[in-house]
C-alpha cells in the first residue's frame, strides 16, 4: 500500500515570530487563507469539514483570523462566516512546494 503524505506547512508569524508546524487539514486551511488574502473564504465559497474548527486551532497558535459575519438568501437563508488571516505570515516550509518560501497576508 502506499503511504499517504500529510501536509507540512513550517511558518512564522512576522516580524519575529518562532517557526512553527501546522499538519494536515490546519495546514491546508493557513494556505487556503493566505492564498485568498482580503478578501477571505466561506465555507459556501469552499466547501470543507469543519473550516470554523481548523481556524480555531489556528488562532490558538496566536494567528489573527478576523471573523465577519454575512447574511445569504435562497431556500437556506441565513449567515455564515468569512475568514480573512490579519497576521502577516512568512511561509517557510510547505510539503507540497519542495522550496517554498514567502510572505503572506
Amino acid at each position: 500500500m502506499k503511504k499517504i503524505e500529510r501536509l507540512e506547512v513550517v511558518f512564522r508569524i512576522l516580524p519575529d515570530g518562532q517557526p512553527m508546524k501546522a499538519i494536515g487539514r490546519d495546514a491546508w486551511m493557513l494556505k487556503e487563507l493566505i492564498r485568498v488574502g482580503s478578501r477571505g473564504l466561506t465555507s459556501l465559497e469552499n466547501p470543507a469539514p469543519r473550516i470554523s474548527g481548523y481556524v480555531l486551532k489556528l488562532r490558538k497558535r496566536g494567528l489573527v483570523i478576523e471573523t465577519i459575519h454575512e447574511n445569504h438568501d435562497g431556500p437556506f437563508a441565513g449567515n455564515h462566516a468569512r475568514y480573512v488571516l490579519r497576521s502577516e505570515v512568512a511561509v517557510i516550509s510547505d510539503s507540497s512546494k519542495p522550496d517554498a518560501e514567502g510572505i503572506a497576508a
